[in-house]
């Protein structure tokens, strides 16, 4: 079964969670979301396999989400989403996919939950 990762090489969240899957001997798919970043679609399919909502899976803590209004309560799931497409830095990270599960590696060690 092929494991991703979707991935940003400058967070040590990240890096940790990689390295303790390949010490796991599994080797991701790793998607570095920054450069090829996840349609709207890929999206909400990541949001229903982790259970969880859009905002959820944003990092309420950049810029981006600050400069662009995104703290609105009144913005629906679509828009968040829309904003993730734009703004792929706001995408928490890593998510790891296995199957049709998928978990966000905060902390990295989480992870291990997919692969029992």
């Amino acid at each position: 079964m092929t494991i991703r990762i979707y991935h940003n090489p400058r967070c040590s969240k990240s890096r940790a969670t990689l390295q303790l899957l390949e010490e796991h001997a599994v080797a991701p798919q790793v998607i570095r979301y920054l450069d090829t970043p996840p349609d709207a679609d890929t999206l909400r399919e990541l949001l229903a396999r982790l259970g969880i909502g859009a905002r959820e899976l944003m990092r309420t803590g950049e810029a981006a989400y600050r400069d662009n209004g995104l703290d609105d309560p009144t913005l629906d799931e679509e828009a968040l989403i829309a904003a993730m497409v734009e703004f792929p830095i706001l995408i928490e990270r890593p998510i790891v996919v296995m199957g049709d599960r998928a978990i966000i590696g905060r902390p990295p060690e989480r992870v291990l939950e997919l692969l029992k």
